[in-house]
């Protein structure tokens, strides 16, 4: 006799016709029903990780690279929570994954059951949409509903599914309907486009700060940069979007920022904000007049001062704004600040390149340019939070083509290998490389399996310094020596190949090219260990008196303390920071 169509079937039906390929997660007790279900169901996998964290990245740099939903799913209590982390990464980054949350049976639900907790609560802080499945005729519904608000948020949504209710059979399916629409215009309104033109006309010395809301906008802002004389600095998210081919550009700010970006913001008398919802205030200014271009109103203002407001997709009002304003008849200041960003770039970010090729440890800015050159014109780079972001910033060129993914907005440590399997199923053919850092690949080290599991050809690029050097620099530059950040020296290349996985460890500069470009031609998974350098500090391109004044407090508790060579150690490797004349 025929297995009767459970919930579970109809949700994994509901999904594939979503267009969901692949589902993220560990097997187990209430999860079976499901995955049993996906067993019997062509179009879409089981993609077993070893740990549920690794699924929610997985499906996020999945949904990151596609705008396809994705979906990664946790068993009873444990299974389920482990997933949080990564479900906050991919809500913060609005990218549409749906989580499945299965939940011990229903009737023992408040009865402090074994793993009992509440997924449908604990949710809803990192979702969009939270909400638990109670019977057959709910189900179609409610998996509707939340397939919709993944992607119309977009965000996640989470779906709470009892075991035993998953594995009833199921109602009477509604009438198919779309799922998935087009995205719309988002225009702005016509009155604040001109009020904004005005104000441009009306300024002496206009900047441009773009973020990631500027994606398929590029060619647009740079005809209204080349029209007004308007320097272009960007976000780390606005980066790979805006930066390429572009004469305008001045580099980026923040915490990881580098070039003439800053002195730009802070020498217009009009900065236009262009798609970005950029965090650190410290780095915007207060005393120039600021306007802000974004689609989503609740944005507005909440980073710093915004005297001008225009709610729409930035692509749309660019467009709209180009034949309102004059053509800037001084380009003085743009020139300036090209000139000066240009001097930088060579003088302090070149400096950490040249003539290192005998240094010892290598340096991982040469090695970081190293990577650049190697890799492919279409690779997508998935990045560890740190210094992986730092040297991902200020040294992978973006061209159009290649992808940057990253826990840039939620921060969390050991992102890179879980995002680089979900982007190398998603896009197979393509080029994908992890920068990983040490402290993030030992975080998850156990996707290595995942890696040799299913035989996916991520290139992992470890910067192996065996400390938490991020964390390091914000202890230094509170006041306090470093403790607590250091690791044992481990061969990573070693644990790669235990596996099975292609490895080696570089410890002289002159093997990277050669580790890098025989990774990158292995069919499968491959590891380059490279050993640098755990002092090589990144400043920012704003220092405050009370970051120096920190600094040189934690280097004298450091001479105090008896740590003097070690202060001279981190002196030697760093100044390769002040600009030569």
């Amino acid at each position: 006799m025929a297995r009767a169509r459970s919930v579970a079937d109809q949700l994994v039906d509901q999904l594939v016709t979503a267009g969901v390929r692949r589902i993220y997660g560990i097997v187990g007790d209430s999860l079976n029903p499901i995955v049993d279900a996906v067993r019997r169901t062509e179009g879409i996998e089981w993609v077993h990780v070893r740990h549920e964290e690794a699924a929610a990245f997985a499906a996020a740099a999945e949904a990151e690279l596609t705008g396809t939903l994705a979906v990664c799913a946790g068993s009873c209590g444990p299974g389920n929570l482990h997933l949080i982390n990564g479900l906050y990464d991919a809500n913060r980054s609005r990218v549409p994954v749906l989580a499945i949350a299965s939940h011990i049976p229903s009737a023992q639900i408040g009865t402090q059951f074994f793993q009992e907790t509440h997924p449908d609560r604990l949710f809803t802080e990192c979702s969009v949409y939270s909400e638990m499945i109670s019977s057959p005729k709910q189900a179609p519904r409610v998996i509707r509903s939340a397939i919709h608000h993944a992607y119309g948020a977009p965000g996640v949504a989470v779906l709470t599914l009892p075991g035993d209710v998953a594995d009833l059979e199921a109602a009477e399916p509604l009438p198919d309907v779309l799922t998935r629409t087009r995205p719309p215009r988002v225009v702005p309104d016509a009155e604040d486009v001109a009020t904004l033109a005005q104000a441009i006309d009306a300024a002496k010395k206009v900047t441009i700060f773009a973020g990631a809301g500027c994606r398929g906008a590029h060619d647009d802002v740079l005809a209204l940069a080349d029209k007004i004389a308007a320097p272009v600095g960007h976000s780390l998210r606005g980066k790979e979007h805006i930066q390429y081919d572009n004469p305008f550009d001045v580099g980026m700010s923040g915490l990881l920022g580098y070039g003439a970006c800053q002195d730009a913001v802070e020498g217009a008398d009009l900065l236009l904000l262009l798609g970005t919802d950029f965090p650190y205030d410290q780095f915007l200014p207060r005393n120039v007049r600021t306007a802000q271009v974004e689609i989503d109103p609740t944005h507005l203002g909440r980073r710093t001062r915004n005297d001008l407001a225009v709610v729409g997709d930035v692509g749309e009002t660019v467009r709209m704004l180009l034949p309102q304003v004059a053509r800037k008849k001084s380009r003085r200041f743009l020139d300036s600040l090209v000139s000066k960003h240009d001097k930088l770039m060579s003088g302090v970010v070149g400096a950490y390149t040249r003539d290192v090729e005998h240094h010892l440890p290598i340096h991982p800015e040469y090695a970081a340019v190293l990577l650049d050159e190697e890799a492919s014109e279409d690779a997508v780079f998935t990045v560890d939070t740190g210094m992986c972001n730092v040297w991902a910033a200020r040294y992978l060129t973006p061209n159009g083509r290649r992808r940057v993914i990253g826990s840039f907005l939620h921060g969390s440590m050991a992102n890179a290998l879980p995002h680089a399997i979900g982007a190398a199923l998603a896009q197979p053919g393509r080029q994908v490389v992890a920068l990983a850092g040490d402290g993030g690949l030992s975080m998850l080290l156990g996707e290595l399996v995942t890696l040799r599991h299913y035989d996916l050809p991520v290139k992992i690029v470890l910067f192996d310094n065996a400390t938490l050097g991020m964390v390091r620099l914000e202890m230094l530059v509170d006041g306090l020596p470093s403790f607590g950040t250091d690791s044992p020296a481990i061969d990573y290349a070693a644990v790669a190949r235990a596996v099975g996985i292609h490895a080696v460890r570089v410890e002289q500069p002159t093997d990277i090219r050669a580790a890098l470009s025989e990774a990158f031609a292995h069919r499968g998974p491959a590891l380059v260990d490279l050993v640098t350098d755990p002092r090589a500090l990144s400043l920012p391109p704003k220092i405050t008196r009370k970051q120096v004044t920190g600094f040189t407090a934690a280097m004298s508790k450091e001479v105090f303390g008896g740590g003097m060579g070690e202060v001279m150690a981190m002196a030697r490797s760093n100044l390769r920071n002040v600009p030569r004349p």
